[in-house]
């Protein structure tokens, strides 16, 4: 009997690795700047960083970053930003001659069983859905985002015959007719990397701009007969690039109608969401009302029925339901309770904690203090390193006097303590349970619970003192 094997399954070949190259070589002279283009924020953010974002979200496996003006500010820059990070590398362009040498100069750190996706770090707003799309419908081949324009003007425009794509005319060497055609480059494209590092050694620089296009390679792509696959871009706005403020400011309005929309959408109230401005996240309740010019910056989150008056910055903050912050505050690093009351005009500066119900009112600045319940700051107070206790009075014009010019030192508030108008607290100093500062006094001496404390002074001294200097 002949023995016969059982065929070996085949082993599923392995994915092709997303390699990203940025280019972000540019030294954007219409900026007018000494900031290079791509460190130009957008929604509180560098350019560059929401492209690296997008490229992190397709799981690429490596992002090689094009830099060329302002190099050593681009590294500084993300250095410090993105102090962890392991899968950007950087390369220069030195000198820049057009997007094909740019993206030479990246090759050598790719490996050929990769698939490369170019992208530019003066296009924020390319969303990682629009380029998943591109990269499904290119497969193995060569993919190139496309976009339909009432107006193409400075846009390179595709050629295609019997509906193929045939090539990319850029508009300066268009003709009359081509410069007719409404389908775009948005120059964003993608292929196999072997296939590239072949096509690159083949371009050639003899067009009017005397530079090595990128765009080449789709007419060497057709003549080796890939086919080239386009994917259509749904909104302008993803592959608008910035090349001067007033662009750049267009980009910034029209990302943040999207935020707004997007908030609308999950059910919080604007006054205007043409006046809302969000860098960073935000989480909300329900039934929340933003009114007019509100910031967030950072990560926010606000709780059910939690109202933000106009012209307010809320950085990396968090309010308790039902808390109504007035216009002109300032919340950053703070964390609010239940049904508080802020504002107008209070500033609540990093490690500022509100129990629930606290009020704190215009012109109130509270700075790493712990407020207890109920406890109310209403006018023109500082409160700064300190700890308050439950249903505490704070008069107007009181002062926390923390910093004696080198040191920090700490104040204490005792539970139902009332502290009278322009009064000053020489910390470090502690403030009994249910004690009454008299109006205009100076403690400088620890207060004793359920007592009446005055300190006025009567008279006026000159001493000898020296300033206390920082240790070493």
């Amino acid at each position: 009997m002949k023995n016969e094997s059982k065929p070996s399954k085949k082993e599923a070949p392995a994915p092709h690795p997303l390699h990203v190259v940025i280019l972000a070589a540019g030294k954007g002279t219409r900026m007018k700047s000494t900031l290079p283009k791509v460190l130009h924020r957008l929604a509180g953010r560098p350019m560059l960083d929401h492209v690296l974002q997008t490229a992190r979200a397709l799981g690429a496996a490596a992002c090689h970053v094009v830099i060329g003006a302002g190099a050593g500010s681009v590294r500084s820059w993300y250095a410090q930003a993105h102090p962890d990070a392991t899968d950007v590398a950087f390369v220069v362009q030195e000198p820049q001659l057009g997007t094909g040498h740019a993206v030479q100069q990246a090759m050598p750190g790719i490996p050929d069983a990769a698939r490369v996706l170019v992208l530019y770090g003066d296009v924020p707003l390319i969303e990682a859905g629009t380029l998943s799309e591109l990269l499904a419908t290119a497969g193995s081949a060569m993919g190139i985002l496309v976009a339909q324009m009432d107006d193409p003007h400075g846009y390179g425009r595709i050629l295609r015959r019997a509906g193929k794509v045939a090539g990319i005319v850029e508009e300066k060497d268009a003709t009359p007719a081509q410069r007719r055609i409404q389908e775009i480059n948005t120059g964003v494209l993608c292929g196999p990397a072997k296939s590239m590092r072949e096509w690159l050694s083949k371009i050639r620089n003899d067009n009017s701009q005397g530079e090595f296009y990128l765009t080449d390679l789709v007419r060497l792509a057709v003549r080796d007969r890939v086919r080239v696959h386009t994917t259509c871009v749904s909104a302008a706005a993803e592959v608008q690039g910035v090349n001067d403020r007033l662009q750049l400011a267009t980009l910034e309005r029209s990302y943040q109608r999207q935020q707004a929309e997007r908030q609308m959408r999950l059910g919080v109230a604007m006054a205007d969401p043409d006046r809302f401005d969000l860098r960073g996240s935000l989480l909300c309740g329900q039934d929340v009302f933003l009114d007019v010019g509100v910031v967030i910056e950072g990560e926010v989150e606000l709780g059910d029925h939690v109202y933000v008056g106009p012209y307010t910055v809320l950085k990396d903050a968090k309010v308790g339901a039902d808390t109504r912050i007035e216009s002109h505050c300032v919340l950053d690093n703070a964390i609010v309770g239940r049904s508080c009351r802020i504002g107008p005009y209070a500033r609540l500066r990093p490690e500022a904690q509100l129990a629930d119900e606290v009020h704190v009112g215009n012109f109130v600045e509270i700075k790493k203090s712990k407020l207890g319940h109920a406890s109310k700051a209403n006018h023109l107070a500082y409160i700064g390193d300190a700890t308050v206790g439950a249903r505490v009075n704070i008069g107007a014009g009181v002062i926390t006097c923390n910093y004696d010019g080198a040191h920090k030192h700490h104040t204490v508030i005792g539970d139902d303590a009332f502290i009278g108008t322009d009064s000053q607290l020489i910390a470090p100093v502690t403030i009994g349970a249910g004690a009454y500062i008299a109006a205009g006094s100076s403690i400088s001496k620890d207060a004793p619970p359920q007592q009446l404390t005055i300190c006025r002074a009567r008279d006026q001294r000159s001493l000898p003192w020296k300033r206390p200097v920082k240790k070493k």
